[in-house]
C-alpha cells in the first residue's frame, strides 16, 4: 500500500497545464456529467483525469474518488507519476492492489482517504464482501474514474461494477457517483458495418452511463502532440523447405492412425489455431466418455501442434525443446498402451528431430526479416523499441534468440521480457515486472519483448520502433501498440508472411480503426434526447438480461446436491472425492476437508508466492498418485494443511452426465463455506475443540 500526505512542493502548486484539446474534453466532466474521454495513446487522458479529480475534490462536499485500473502495475504508475505530484499536498491518496496486504482493510482505507487508486477487482471484492473492515458501497464514492474503460462489457470486472451502478440508476436509487471513463479506442466490437459499430459504441456508453467526448476544435494540435508512426510491412516469402515441420506432421499423422478414424477425420488443418481448438474439444470428449486413448492422443496432438506454431514463429530448436521437456516430464508416468505408444513415438524420432532442428538452411525466414528490421533501427544508439509477441513462451524464445544473435549484439541491443503477472511457468512476479519497466525507462534495457501487457496504459519511454511479430489481434490492440511508437519519425513494423493471416488482419484493423471514428462521430451527432432514450433502453435491457442470467446461475449452482457430484482425475479417471468433501475459503480457495482424500495424491515441491496473505500461505504442489496429473497445492490455513484443488484437473460426474468445467463458477452444485469449528470436527473427530 502506498499513502501520500505531505507538505506542498513546487510541482504540487502547479496546475495540470492542460493542452487545448485536453481542456476541451474535460468540460463535460467539470459540469458534473458522466463522460468517456476518447484520446489516442499518448494524448494525456490520465493527466486530464487528474485535473478533473482536483476540481472535483475542491468543489464537491464530502468528495471521495476512486481510480480503477485493470492491471496491477498501473496502480503504482498512476499514483507516483500522475496523482501524487499534483494532489498529495492537499489530499490523502491511497494506492492499493492485489499484492497489498492492506486490501483486507479496504473499507477502512476508503473511509480515511480522499482518493483511492486500486485494481477493479479490489473494489469488486469489497462490494460483495460482508466483512465490515472490507465492505464498501458504490454510494461511498462521489467520482469513479475507469481507466481503459473499453473493457466495460460482457463479463469483465469493470462491467460487473457498472452493472450494479446501472441497476441502481434504473431503480432510481440516488447518490450514485459521477463516472469518468478513459479510452484510446472503444473499438467496434468486431463489427464491420457502421450501423453495428454505432450499436457497439452506444452499448459502451450505456454500460458506463456516459456520453463520449473527443476534441473537435484542436485536432491539429493533438496530431502534433501524438504523431502517427510510419507504418511498414516487412513481408517474408513463404518457407520453401521445412523438413522439421514436415517430420512433426508425419508423426501427428501416425497418432491420427492410432486413433479411431471417426475422430481423426473431424480435425481441421494441422498447424493452425483451428486444429488446436478441435483437439481441445476432443480431449474433453475423451475424458467425458472415459476413453483414455482419445483423451491422451488429443493432449499429445496439442503439444505437437504447439510445436508447429512455434516453428512457424521462432526457431526450430525452440519448438523441439518444448516437446522434449513435455516428454521428459512424462517418462515415469506411463499407465497403459496409449502412453507407451505416444512416448515411444517421440523417443524413436527424438534424435532425427533434434538433428533437423539444428539445420540452419531451413530456419524460419521471419527471423531473418526481424533481424534486419531491428538492425536498421538500432544503428542509432539512442533507439528504443518494443517487440510484441503473442505468447509468454514466444517472448522467452525471442529473448534467447536476440541474446544469442551476434549481429544484434553488435548493434548493442539490450533486451528484456515483459509478460503478465502470475505464478505459472513463464509468468513474471510483480517485482520482476516493476524491475523490467524501471530498467527500460532508465535505459538499462533498450528493447522490450512483450505480450499484450505493454499495449495498455504503461508509461514507458517514447519508442522509435514498435514491431508486431506473428500477431492476430483486434483493432484496439493494434492502435494501442502503434501508440507506443511516439518518438519523432518512429516506425511501426508488421513482420509477417506473404499472403498470411496477419497481413489480412492488419488491413481489417486499419478499416475498423476508421470505422470506430465514424461510429463515435455518429453517436456524438445524436440529439441529447435521442441519445438519452437510446441509452435508457439499452440499460433497461441490460438489467433484465443480468437478472435472468443471475437466476440461471443460481439454478445451475443448485442443480445437484454436493453428494451427487463425483470428482474424477482428468488424467486417469480415478474417482477421488465427492462435492460434499469440498469447502470454500474466502470465496477463492476450494479445499478438500476429507482426510481420506490424502491417500489419492502425492506432494511435490514447495510453492513460493511473492506476496503474503493474512489467513493462509502456500504449501507443496499436489498431483495424482496414480498418473501424476497436477491437482493444485496444499495451503496452510489457521495451522491446518489442506489440499486446494484446481477444477481444470478434474472431470465431474453427475446424474445428468459428465462435465469438464474450466472455472469453479461453472460447477453445478453449491460448495459450502468453510466453517472452522464444524469442519475441524469433521476432519479430526477425536479432537476436542470445546476446551
Amino acid at each position: 500500500m502506498l499513502v501520500a500526505k505531505r507538505l506542498p512542493t513546487a510541482i504540487d502548486l502547479m496546475d495540470c497545464n492542460l493542452r487545448p484539446y485536453q481542456e476541451e474534453v474535460v468540460q463535460a466532466a467539470l459540469r458534473g456529467e458522466n463522460s468517456i474521454i476518447w484520446l489516442p495513446t499518448g494524448g494525456g487522458k490520465t493527466r486530464a483525469a487528474v485535473h478533473i479529480t482536483k476540481r472535483h475534490l475542491e468543489t464537491t462536499a464530502n468528495a471521495k474518488v476512486a481510480v480503477l485500473v485493470n492491471k496491477v502495475h498501473l496502480v503504482d504508475q498512476h499514483f507516483a507519476k500522475e496523482f501524487k505530484p499534483y494532489l498529495a499536498s492537499t489530499y490523502k491518496i491511497t494506492a492499493i492492489s492485489g499484492d497489498s496486504n492492506e486490501k483486507d482493510l479496504f473499507g477502512r482505507l476508503v473511509r480515511t482517504s480522499d482518493l483511492i487508486i486500486c485494481t477493479a477487482q479490489i473494489l469488486e471484492n469489497a462490494l460483495i464482501s460482508t466483512e465490515e473492515e472490507k465492505h464498501v458501497e458504490l454510494t461511498d464514492f462521489t467520482l469513479l474514474i475507469i481507466d481503459e474503460c473499453h473493457h466495460t462489457q460482457k463479463e469483465s470486472v469493470y462491467n460487473k461494477i457498472m452493472s450494479r451502478y446501472v441497476e441502481k440508476k434504473v431503480k432510481k436509487e440516488g447518490n450514485l457517483p459521477q463516472i469518468l471513463g478513459l479510452t484510446a479506442s472503444p473499438g467496434t466490437g468486431g463489427n464491420r458495418t457502421l450501423d453495428k459499430a454505432v450499436e457497439h459504441v452506444l452499448q459502451i456508453c450505456a454500460n458506463l452511463d456516459s456520453v463520449i467526448v473527443s476534441t473537435k476544435n484542436y485536432t491539429p494540435v493533438l496530431k502534433k502532440v501524438v504523431p502517427k508512426p510510419k507504418k511498414q510491412y516487412d513481408i517474408v516469402k513463404k518457407r520453401t523447405l521445412d523438413p522439421f515441420g514436415d517430420h512433426l506432421k508425419a508423426m501427428m499423422s501416425m497418432i491420427h492412425e492410432f486413433m479411431p478414424s471417426t475422430e481423426s477425420r473431424s480435425l481441421r488443418e494441422i498447424g493452425t489455431q483451428e486444429y488446436e481448438a478441435d483437439v481441445v474439444e476432443l480431449e474433453k470428449t475423451g475424458v467425458k466418455t472415459e476413453n483414455r486413448l482419445i483423451a491422451q492422443c488429443a493432449l499429445h496432438l496439442r503439444q505437437y501442434n504447439d510445436a508447429l506454431l512455434i516453428n512457424d514463429t521462432v526457431r526450430m530448436v525452440d519448438a523441439f525443446r518444448g516437446l522434449d521437456e513435455f516428454y521428459n516430464s512424462r517418462k515415469t508416468k506411463l499407465l497403459d498402451g496409449t502412453d507407451i505408444f505416444l512416448q515411444g513415438l517421440f523417443d524413436e524420432n527424438r534424435v532425427e528431430l533434434k538433428q533437423l532442428a539444428s539445420e540452419t538452411r531451413s530456419e524460419n525466414p521471419r527471423l531473418a526479416q526481424l533481424q534486419c528490421t531491428l538492425q536498421n533501427e538500432f544503428k542509432d544508439e539512442n533507439s528504443r523499441g518494443i517487440l510484441f509477441s503473442k505468447t509468454r513462451r514466444g517472448t522467452h524464445c525471442l529473448l534467447d534468440w536476440v541474446n544469442s544473435n551476434t549481429e544484434l549484439q553488435r548493434v548493442n541491443i539490450r533486451a528484456g521480457i515483459l509478460t503478465g503477472a502470475g505464478t505459472g511457468a513463464n509468468h513474471m512476479t510483480q517485482n520482476e515486472q516493476k524491475g523490467t519497466i524501471k530498467h527500460f525507462r532508465n535505459g538499462v534495457l533498450n528493447l522490450l519483448i512483450s505480450t499484450s501487457v505493454a499495449e495498455e496504459g504503461l508509461d514507458i519511454p517514447e519508442c522509435n520502433l514498435v514491431v508486431r511479430y506473428g500477431l492476430l489481434t483486434n483493432e484496439i490492440a493494434q492502435q494501442q501498440a502503434s501508440g507506443r511508437a511516439r518518438a519523432l519519425n518512429s516506425i511501426y513494423s508488421v513482420v509477417a508472411e506473404e499472403g498470411g493471416r496477419e497481413i489480412r488482419r492488419e488491413h481489417i484493423n486499419e478499416y475498423l480503426e476508421v470505422l470506430t471514428g465514424k461510429a463515435i462521430d455518429q453517436v456524438q451527432q445524436m440529439s441529447p434526447r435521442e441519445f438519452r432514450l437510446k441509452i435508457s433502453e439499452l440499460q433497461k435491457n441490460a438489467v433484465m438480461i443480468r437478472m435472468q442470467a443471475e437466476r440461471k446461475k443460481d439454478e445451475r449452482k443448485q442443480r445437484y446436491s454436493p453428494g451427487q457430484v463425483l470428482f474424477q482425475c482428468r488424467g486417469c479417471f480415478l474417482r477421488v472425492c465427492r462435492g460434499e468433501d469440498l469447502r470454500k475459503i474466502e470465496n477463492t480457495h476450494h479445499v478438500n476437508i476429507n482426510t481420506d482424500f490424502e491417500r489419492h495424491y502425492k506432494t511435490g515441491g514447495q510453492v513460493f508466492l511473492e506476496r503474503s496473505f493474512e489467513d493462509w500461505e502456500p504449501g507443496r504442489l499436489i498431483s495424482c498418485r496414480k498418473c501424476g496429473k497436477d491437482w493444485g497445492m496444499e495451503i496452510k490455513f489457521r495451522h491446518m494443511v489442506i489440499p486446494c484443488l484446481k477444477i481444470k484437473s478434474f472431470c465431474l460426474e453427475t446424474p445428468g452426465g459428465k462435465s469438464t468445467p474450466k472455472n469453479w463458477k461453472n460447477v453445478e452444485f453449491q460448495v459450502k463455506e468453510f466453517d472452522f469449528l464444524e469442519d475441524m470436527k469433521s476432519r479430526f473427530p477425536d479432537l476436542d475443540l470445546d476446551d
